[in-house]
């Protein structure tokens, strides 16, 4: 049972679909084969995130001088700003 539901949420994750915890604990899976699939779960949402250049990361350090705080160009950078800083 444990092989083919493993296979069934391979091929769920293969084909970008998402998979749950639950669905995961349900499952009657091995730890290896629960390690895996968390493992993948992990790789595709980090690869979702997008990356953001040493360019945009100073381009955006301009906005923040130069834009009043609080305004919409000034919030973009400050993401822009926090999402550099937490893949550094």
């Amino acid at each position: 049972m444990s092989a083919e539901a493993f296979e069934k949420l391979k091929a769920k994750l293969a084909a970008g679909e998402e998979v749950t915890n639950e669905e995961i604990e349900a499952a009657g899976l091995t730890e290896e084969q629960k390690l895996w699939l968390n493992a993948e779960r992990y790789t595709k949402q980090r690869d979702k995130t997008e990356t953001v250049t040493l360019e945009q990361f100073l381009a955006a350090n301009k906005v923040l001088d130069s834009a009043p705080e609080g305004s919409p160009e000034y919030v973009a950078a400050l993401k822009i700003v926090e999402q550099y800083e937490k893949q550094a």
